[in-house]
């Protein structure tokens, strides 16, 4: 009984913050949707069964999409509790082989988060849909360009929401300043989109505290006044819930009331939400947010606004302040504006997210990722935050019509609500193992009812709708560039890796000098040698004793749990001192070189060798073709003592070190000194101090193999990266070379480089520069 009862307030307390944080876009629509559907044809029907068609219209709309098809169904689509078009097409990676870069290793299906839980698929017969996508590949590449689409209609969502929020938000002040010129509507709103995303490089997070209370006085505020309308200007407005006056209203409006559609979609815009950002909450709060208060008070203000229409159709450019009572038209001109700003916090919030989760399945050029320690998952990234508000004044000033901004981000929705609806139906059949029947009625039933709201959009593209189509072609020819890139890029280094033979011809040296310290080589193969190890091999002389082969994978999960991230390995005999090191990464992980990120490798490292040495089979640290899970095992962390040296000149004063600092000058020694002082970072690393346990070891070499490792650590660690140039081939025809020779060069130059990306200090850097004939 105490178990439910804190489980209840844990739900509750959920689902309060969720107001603030998820309904936002969802409760600043009845502003504008009246307006947006009577402006075109419709006006002209100036009758009371029309007003309760539209009304019907939608109640109807609401409740099938998002009570039903989302809070029932698509909320329970979440992988590992993550929503969003990203995570369906995770769900649907991970049950058919839809990646079109072949780095996928039967380790990664070992992740404790890589099952769907509850669906096991291991006895179930294949489908014959999985069997059609995995022998087709342009199905496959058709997919995954659906799921950039809608990726790139969901930034175009960024752009358009804060604005028509903001603007319909502000334009209540004409209301009670009739001579108040437009322009003067659309400056006051472009300050609050300013101060919007400038807030979002201050710290929203630091605001997130009022989010909720200032979206539950409005969303209380706007259903009493429904209620005060329904009782107050025609109490028969319940009539119009049942389906019977669509029929009617359809009847005598024909093609006007079609084209109407596309304003009156704009009343579920912001539901995408509820599944895009629920990886902050869990389904049950959210649908018992959304049935219990959000939806019965959208529905109230609706039915209220209709009711007062059905008598004063002539106020339909300003109906919904219209419908304000006196006493309470300056409490809602000032929560208004707050409301909408709180309405666009998760719309850009999960413009970042979709950014970043475009980034991680490589469809997206490098950008820096800054994430907030106090808020898991919270994200922002400062390039997509200054276009976002750049392309925001652009349409504000540009377009200055609620309708015309009303008809693309109608049109932008249901391009990213289609495409939600075909994945969803995937996963019934995929992931979830229903029928194909099954499958094909819930994508029959929804995408027709979404495909014919978006028919009618179409007629609005003249009027506002281009700019979705337009800017979501610019982004989408963005992302299937850089992806068509880097799988190039990828099927080249996969193409010319160096057979492990021509090593082994080479001898323990690996014909050069080795030196002490640690060479991390990042790379993007699972498997085998890059070419980059032996261009610099034959371009210097030396190389460090320990050489480790860092690659890099996104996993189609959200997250990989830090004790399954790493996955150890050993390249050649041991007396090579080669490694590989496997770091797997969730499409919303963010992963950086900085941190601990030596400190653990090395760790990581001395647990294989020793894991290795006993020939660990065991559940806690599985050993699969000499690659293991080194941080499952209970010993991890216990092979090797480590400790802070005070003084950064003890690094080449005492200890093992104290062999390593001789090999260097003291000039050398000085700079490296002074570079330390000039990176705090780098020298907390360089402080980290290690030594073996005074423990008898069955085998003597693991004790050598171990010495070797931390006086490599002593003298530091060096990262090589490959600084690559891609060139199309000769005979390629004309499209691939202007993709390769001129857009997708142009991306890479102009992104963020490797190493910021990875925050590799400049001074541990070396590139490798090389060409890509491909």
């Amino acid at each position: 009984m105490v178990d439910s009862r804190g489980q209840i307030r844990r739900i509750l307390r959920s689902a309060y913050r969720s107001f603030g944080l998820v309904f936002g876009a969802l409760c600043i629509p009845p502003i504008y949707v009246y307006k947006c559907a009577f402006s075109g044809g419709l006006f002209n029907y100036q009758s009371e069964d029309v007003v309760f068609g539209v009304f019907s219209v939608i109640f109807w709309t609401i409740t099938l999409t998002s009570l039903i098809k989302y809070a029932a169904f698509v909320l329970s689509a979440n992988d590992n509790g993550e929503g969003g078009v990203i995570a369906l097409y995770a769900l649907i990676c991970r049950n058919a082989k839809l990646c079109l870069i072949p780095n996928h290793q039967a380790a990664d299906e070992e992740i404790t988060t890589y099952r769907y839980p509850g669906h096991s698929s291991s006895n179930m017969p294949n489908s014959w849909l999985k069997r059609f996508i995995e022998r087709h590949k342009s199905v496959r590449t058709c997919l995954l360009v659906l799921v950039l689409f809608a990726a790139c209609m969901v930034i175009c969502v960024g752009i358009l929401s804060p604005a028509i929020s903001v603007l319909s938000s502000v334009e209540g002040i004409k209301f009670q300043a009739k001579n108040l010129h437009d322009g003067v509507v659309v400056l006051i709103a472009c300050i609050l989109l300013v101060g919007i995303f400038i807030l979002q490089h201050r710290g929203f997070h630091k605001l997130g505290f009022i989010f909720s209370p200032i979206l539950i006085i409005w969303i209380l505020l706007i259903a009493g006044v429904g209620i005060y309308n329904i009782i107050k200007w025609n109490p028969r407005i319940y009539q119009a819930l049942s389906p019977y006056y669509i029929y009617i209203f359809f009847r005598r409006t024909g093609r006007d009331g079609w084209i109407s559609l596309g304003g009156i979609i704009l009343c579920i815009t912001g539901t995408e939400y509820m599944f895009a950002d629920l990886g902050n909450f869990k389904t049950r709060p959210i649908r018992v947010a959304f049935s219990c208060v959000i939806y019965p008070c959208l529905i109230l203000q609706y039915m209220g606004q209709a009711a007062f229409l059905s008598r004063n159709l002539s106020a339909v450019s300003m109906s919904f302040y219209a419908s304000v009572p006196a006493p309470l038209i300056w409490p809602v001109l000032v929560v208004a504006p707050l409301a909408a700003i709180v309405a666009s916090q998760p719309v850009i919030s999960s413009t970042f997210s979709i950014v970043k989760q475009c980034h991680a399945i490589r469809c997206f050029p490098r950008v820096k990722v800054v994430t907030n320690r106090r808020i898991p998952g919270q994200l922002y990234i400062p390039e997509i935050n200054w276009s976002l508000l750049i392309l925001s004044l652009a349409i504000t000033v540009g377009l200055r019509d609620i309708n015309y901004i009303g008809h693309a981000y109608g049109i932008a929705f249901l391009a990213v609500t289609i495409v939600t609806t075909w994945l969803t139906s995937l996963v019934i059949n995929l992931v979830w193992n229903q029928s194909f029947i099954l499958s094909l009625l819930f994508s029959l039933l929804f995408g027709s009812l979404e495909l014919i709201y978006l028919s009618s959009s179409c007629m609005k593209i003249i009027k506002g709708g281009w700019f979705p189509l337009v800017f979501s072609a610019v982004f989408m020819v963005v992302m299937y560039v850089w992806q068509y890139g880097m799988r190039k890029k990828y099927s080249y280094d996969l193409h010319n890796k160096v057979s492990m033979k021509w090593i082994l011809t080479l001898g323990p040296s690996l014909g050069i000098v080795r030196v002490p310290g640690i060479g991390l080589i990042y790379t993007e193969l699972a498997t085998g040698i890059p070419s980059t190890f032996t261009h610099f091999l034959t371009n210097l002389p030396a190389f460090y004793q320990v050489v480790v082969f860092v690659c890099i994978k996104t996993i189609p999960v959200p997250y990989v749990p830090q004790k399954e991230r790493f996955l150890i390995g050993r390249i050649g005999p041991k007396s090579y001192g080669m490694y590989r090191c496997m770091i797997r990464n969730g499409y919303k992980d963010v992963f950086k070189s900085g941190d601990d990120f030596e400190i653990d490798l090395v760790m990581s490292i001395a647990e294989f060798i020793q894991m290795e040495a006993e020939g660990s089979e065991t559940p806690e640290g599985s050993v699969d073709k000499r690659m293991a899970v080194v941080r499952t095992s209970g010993t991890f962390g216990t092979r090797l003592v480590m400790s802070q040296s005070s003084d950064p000149g003890e690094s080449s004063s005492s200890g093992p070190s104290a062999l390593v600092g001789s090999c260097k000058s003291q000039v050398l020694l000085d700079l490296q000194a002074t570079y330390e002082k000039e990176a705090p970072k780098l020298n907390y690393w360089r402080r980290a101090r290690f030594g073996l346990l005074d423990t008898k070891y069955k085998d003597p070499r693991v004790r050598e193999q171990l010495l070797e490792l931390v006086n490599a650590k002593h003298a530091g660690a060096t990262y090589v990266i490959g600084h690559s140039y891609l060139k199309a081939k000769h005979s390629s025809s004309f499209l691939k070379k202007c993709a390769i020779n001129i857009a997708f060069s142009f991306l890479r130059k102009n992104c963020r480089s490797p190493a910021v990306a990875l925050n590799i200090p400049h001074i541990c850097l070396i590139k490798v520069g090389s060409n890509y004939i491909v």
